[in-house]
């Protein structure tokens, strides 16, 4: 590992690890930062061996802490502008075709919350830490909480946490749905990966649908919406993996899914 290395993989199986590797840093995300976990994404998106992807921050102190305000000084508008329109870390993770789960072990906060609000499932430590605090150095959120944040939580929640900058824990980020689950700290990796493994288990045709079917949830009339699952149902059925459920199934055994 060097210290070039902002995003480390590790591969558990059929479960990958994907780790923000700037402990010093609070895992603040840079642009090196985001370039390499455009990358890693890009890469597993395409790795067949790989069905569930875990995200999570080096240490026990921060997942995200945000974006790296030192990259904020000086820059123009314009320049600002062409940051923004270039391939976004937060739709790579909204649009990554498999379960994308957010491990969230410290501090949430800024574009480290908006890229777990991103994710599928958050699962926190009790210990983490969570807000948009763009209000207090006089910008707003640009990562997707303005949007996504009021989807889990409402609108009045919403307003108050990205105008006030509030911090809060998880305890109450559980309360407001925010996160999923909260465990203890030392057991938010096995907690984590146990239920990434327990998902990895199952059919990479089916989840790939299902994943796709709840976001058009959010984003479509109802009408459309069980238009599109039905759709997808279909392209379920004719998979070998239907097959082989079914079968299983009736054979009284443990299915064993290929993705085909």
């Amino acid at each position: 590992m060097s210290e070039a290395d902002h995003v480390v993989i590790e591969r558990h199986g059929a479960v990958a690890l994907v780790t923000i590797n700037r402990p010093d840093k609070r895992n603040a995300l840079d642009d090196a930062t985001r370039r390499q976990l455009l990358d890693a994404l890009d890469a597993l998106r395409r790795d067949r061996e790989i069905r569930v992807v875990v995200l999570t921050g080096a240490g026990d102190k921060a997942f995200i802490a945000g974006a790296d305000i030192r990259e904020f000084q000086g820059r123009t508008p314009v320049e600002q502008l062409r940051v923004m329109r270039l391939p976004s870390v937060y739709e790579a993770a909204d649009e990554f075709p498999k379960p994308l789960i957010a491990m969230i072990n410290g501090y949430c906060l800024g574009g480290g919350n908006e890229l777990a609000m991103a994710c599928d499932i958050r699962i926190a430590s009790e210990t983490a830490k969570f807000g948009q605090p763009e209000i207090n150095l006089g910008i707003m959120p640009g990562g997707g909480a303005t949007q996504r944040l009021p989807r889990l939580v409402g609108l009045g929640t919403a307003f108050k946490l990205i105008y006030t900058g509030q911090i809060i824990d998880a305890a109450e980020a559980r309360a407001i749905g925010l996160v999923d689950a909260v465990v203890p700290a030392a057991e938010l990796r096995p907690r984590t990966m146990l239920l990434a493994e327990t998902i990895a288990a199952k059919s990479p045709v089916a989840l790939q649908m299902i994943k796709e079917a709840i976001r058009a949830s959010v984003r479509s009339p109802l009408d459309d919406g069980l238009r599109h699952e039905q759709s997808l149902f279909s392209v379920v059925f004719s998979s070998q993996d239907k097959a082989e459920g079914v079968a299983a199934f009736l054979e009284k055994r443990q299915p064993h899914f290929t993705g085909e």
